[in-house]
């Protein structure tokens, strides 16, 4: 059953013009996708920031929160398998928030053109 359905866009412009890509990616990053965008070049950076927004907005929208106490930018890690197919861990009081939801499975897909990033995301029980 699902328990939510939520969606992003993100200009990349946006992120393109932050003042400090490295500090915004500090605020919403968790660490293993910090160590990930460390690995990047400066033109991958602005695209793989994007799209984890764009996911992280998306799972807060599918929570039914947004950005909250619980569902925060660094408990929200969204990963890639071997494939390179997005992947959504829950960390800290995210996972237990969502374990006392009965959320059992999660589904993330994330895409980009040359000026937006997009995220769905789908929650069930």
């Amino acid at each position: 059953m699902i328990f939510g359905i939520g969606t992003d866009i993100v200009e990349i412009k946006r992120i393109e013009d932050i003042a400090s890509l490295d500090k915004f990616a500090s605020k919403i990053l968790s660490k293993n996708e910090k160590d990930f965008y460390n690995s990047l070049t400066d033109t991958k950076r602005i695209r793989y920031i994007s799209k984890q927004f764009a996911a992280k907005e998306a799972i807060s929208k599918a929570l039914g929160t947004g950005i909250s106490s619980d569902a925060q930018f660094k408990n929200i890690e969204i990963l890639r398998d071997d494939q390179g197919a997005p992947v959504f861990n829950a960390l800290n009081k995210l996972e237990n928030a969502m374990s006392l939801l009965g959320i059992t499975k999660t589904h993330v897909s994330l895409a980009d053109e040359r000026n937006y990033a997009i995220a769905i995301a789908v929650l069930e029980k």
